[in-house]
């Protein structure tokens, strides 16, 4: 089945999800990961229980467990929206990670070194970005939310996914943001724009993020806009101690998601495990 035998139900779904507010990146994935399944179908392009267990099996012969539930999940929105609820498949069941690969974890250090590398290459507004996303733990998608009116007021308000919530900025990111658009002739409206006076798209964030790793010798892997998020949930949480308090910050619906971004990595779980001392 090529392309442009899918389905009319698949466009229907991923407006759907448009009018939902899911953000353009997660309506992408779904798109790619239910094409993926149809031209998995046997021929005649049925559906059935056979054919999404079938799918799931194949899946979880050549992908991580994290990947193949991602894909399930959006494989049963979409049997769920064309009335097939029937054909669902469950998830894998996984053992909750006691810690993180230390070649994924950005650590502060590294942050600086990139802030020291952008600012050495003259890339004022990529180390502004940085900061704005680190100090603040906004998902990349929500940049366009730091407006001039935003920097004044010292906080945002974001809305996403059918839910508003506002961001405090620190005054002195304000006051960078301030100047910073001042220095661009930006008197109102989002700050992070292109020279040709469009917003950010995350293929650049991230192509312009990448270029700084080996000015600053960190990892590519490690260099990310999601990586920052996860560095500022890491620096609030050893500040404050509260979960709770940190899910409403970065706008989870359950702490559980927020547990994710607290694991230790394995060097401070060896830690953990040698301060035990029950080895003679």
């Amino acid at each position: 089945m090529n392309q442009k035998e899918y389905p009319p139900e698949v466009q229907s779904f991923l407006e759907h999800l448009r009018a939902m507010e899911r953000s353009e990146s997660t309506i992408e994935k779904y798109r790619r990961d239910i094409q993926l399944f149809y031209q998995h179908l046997p021929q005649g392009g049925q559906i059935t229980r056979e054919a999404t267990a079938a799918f799931k099996s194949a899946l979880c012969a050549h992908r991580a467990a994290a990947t193949v539930n991602s894909m399930l999940v959006a494989l049963n929105g979409y049997l769920t929206y064309i009335g097939r609820p029937d054909c669902r498949v469950k998830l894998l069941r996984r053992q909750r990670r006691l810690f993180r690969e230390q070649s994924r974890e950005l650590t502060r250090g590294e942050y600086e070194r990139l802030l020291a590398a952008a600012a050495h290459a003259g890339r004022e507004r990529l180390g502004l970005l940085l900061q704005a996303i680190c100090a603040t733990g906004v998902r990349v998608g929500e940049v366009k939310y730091l407006t001039v009116e935003a920097a004044r007021a010292g906080k945002a308000e974001i809305a996403l996914k059918g839910k508003v919530r506002t961001i405090l900025l620190p005054g002195k990111l304000s006051r960078k943001l301030l100047r910073y658009a001042a220095g661009q002739k930006i008197a109102s409206g989002e700050i992070f724009l292109t020279r040709g006076g469009r917003s950010l798209s995350r293929k650049l964030i991230w192509a312009e993020m990448k270029r700084l790793c080996s000015r600053a010798g960190v990892e590519p892997s490690k260099v990310f806009p999601h990586n920052l998020r996860h560095l500022f949930a890491r620096c609030f949480y050893q500040s404050c101690r509260d979960i709770v308090r940190l899910a409403d910050v970065l706008g989870h619906s359950s702490v559980e998601t927020t547990r994710i971004y607290l694991v230790s990595t394995g060097a401070e779980h060896e830690r953990t495990l040698d301060r035990l001392r029950l080895i003679s």
